[in-house]
């Protein structure tokens, strides 16, 4: 059975292996075989995927990496300024790696025109002035570890529901750039979804009564012995 490799750092402090920076006390759990809910945002939450054009990159750029390390897709979403996906492990490396690969060759493709055409933008965003963006992406990003079958449609569920909860979209089926054709109606979307095997419950240990005699305790067992004397 794979053991798990966990990764914890302190804030601002690059991960060694993969040069992601995380807060404090945050855990990567790998090699359970769970599938893995995994949040990311903008540079300061900006809306630098609010065109069409970098929402159609990234999510180009998405099939690319998910063919390359071997992942399994089985939901995501493209908001403005954040992404949700929720995938396995891959065959090469750990989400982390992809997450590392996704980050750079998006960025690496629409990091240049945002900074020719968002700086008279972000000028309205904050008070101080930004000539240029430091990153497009925020260094953290979250991993919620999914292992049921409920947990994998509440995850999906809430996904999906972005869209028209930010009231970007009168309905999720508006919003293309996410896995709600698919897992709705079973259509291909702009990106293919795989399908998982639905998740094995966890054994219950069988219910003993409080009173039933136990293997290995003679003297406990005796008072439940029919017609056996007791002490007074």
């Amino acid at each position: 059975m794979p053991h798990p490799r966990v990764g914890r750092v302190g804030l601002g402090v690059a991960f060694p292996r993969l040069g992601l920076a995380m807060p404090v006390g945050l855990k990567r759990i790998y090699g359970h075989r769970h599938l893995h809910f995994i949040t990311f945002s903008c540079y300061r939450r900006l809306p630098l995927l609010k065109t069409v054009r970098a929402r159609d990159v990234f999510v180009r750029e998405l099939a690319r990496v998910r063919n390359e390390y071997g992942f399994l897709l089985v939901g995501y979403v493209v908001m403005p300024e954040h992404v949700h996906l929720l995938i396995s492990e891959p065959r090469k490396g750990t989400p982390s790696t992809v997450l590392q690969m996704l980050k750079q060759r998006v960025s690496k493709k629409l990091r240049k025109k945002h900074r020719e055409t968002l700086v008279g933008q972000l000028r309205l965003v904050f008070p101080e002035p930004v000539e240029n963006l430091r990153a497009f992406w925020q260094a953290r990003f979250y991993d919620f570890n999914v292992y049921t079958n409920r947990k994998k449609r509440e995850k999906l569920e809430y996904m999906h529901r972005n869209p028209l909860t930010r009231g970007l979209v009168n309905h999720p089926k508006d919003w293309p750039w996410s896995s709600w054709t698919f897992n709705a109606m079973g259509k291909p979307g702009l990106v293919g979804i795989d399908i998982v095997p639905e998740m094995k419950k966890r054994k219950e240990k069988p219910k003993t009564h409080p009173l039933t005699p136990r293997v290995g305790h003679p003297i406990w067992c005796y008072w439940f012995v029919p017609g056996a004397p007791r002490s007074s």
